[in-house]
């Protein structure tokens, strides 16, 4: 019998794919039989990589690279054809989010948002899914096969609900205004994600979003947790194993006539 959701044997790149949602993506295809290269700032040893991934070292490999610098994701991607060969799979999971407790302008009221932090933002979440795409899906159009996942955000669907994060400021005396620049970084994934689907469609190769909702992290402070509980119709957050299958079923020939597509986990948040 066909296991179509099987990954064995498929070469993969995670960018990112260190960080807490990555590694989840990471582990998820290596035990699942896949090679896994993934793109980020700083080389890993092999002991580094064994001790993040216990057991995995052999299906993993660290490549350094910035998705902001087309030069460094050719160059790579170039390493990952020569050790195993061209990708099945592309993760575009690297991104970044102002910091909560990090420098109060990340999160100033939008009169007044320095367009630096708009910048970064805008370059890393976006420009960066761009780029990977244009290097590593070009190889995946000319192998004729290939399936991009690009990673998305309810806040890619709906707008922040400023009322979670109100007790920041009864809190702290000053404004917190969850940025625009993540807002908008991930809502343009989804017309990107329809533009290359529709483009490469007749080349084999596939591009879908997967848009997750609020995670469980222990990271977040109680009153925003409480506040966003209220709004989850399911009334939790996700466990990080819940992300990992959703990848693999993408990457995998069970979504064979899947494209363009926006699969959405969140618990039913962007459904009120």
């Amino acid at each position: 019998m066909i296991d179509f959701f099987s990954v064995e044997g498929k070469v993969a790149i995670v960018t990112g794919g260190l960080g807490q949602l990555g590694s989840q993506f990471t582990k998820q295809l290596a035990e699942n039989g896949a090679k896994v290269a993934i793109f980020a700032r700083r080389d890993r040893t092999k002991d580094e990589v064994e001790a993040q991934f216990p057991g995995l070292s052999d299906r993993i490999r660290v490549y350094r690279s910035d998705v902001r610098d087309k030069d460094s994701l050719i160059e790579a991607t170039d390493r990952v054809i020569a050790d195993w060969d061209t990708p099945h799979i592309l993760i575009n999971n690297a991104g970044i989010d102002s910091k909560p407790d990090g420098d109060a302008d990340q999160n100033a009221p939008f009169e007044v948002y320095p367009k630096k932090y708009w910048d970064d933002v805008i370059e890393t979440n976006l420009t960066g899914c761009m780029l990977c795409s244009q290097v590593i899906g070009t190889k995946m159009s000319e192998a004729g096969r290939g399936s991009i996942i690009m990673v998305g955000s309810m806040y890619g669907m709906v707008s922040p609900n400023q009322a979670l994060y109100s007790y920041r400021e009864e809190r702290d005396g000053k404004p917190f205004i969850k940025a625009i620049s993540y807002a908008a970084s991930k809502s343009g994934l989804l017309n990107m994600t329809r533009y290359l689907a529709t483009y490469w469609a007749k080349k084999g190769v596939r591009v879908n979003l997967v848009t997750f909702g609020g995670v469980k992290t222990g990271s977040f402070d109680k009153e925003f947790i409480e506040a966003f509980l209220e709004r989850v119709p399911m009334g939790r957050q996700a466990e990080l194993e819940e992300f990992g299958p959703i990848v693999q079923f993408l990457g995998s020939d069970a979504s064979s006539y899947m494209t363009g597509a926006n699969l959405v986990l969140d618990g039913g948040f962007t459904s009120w």
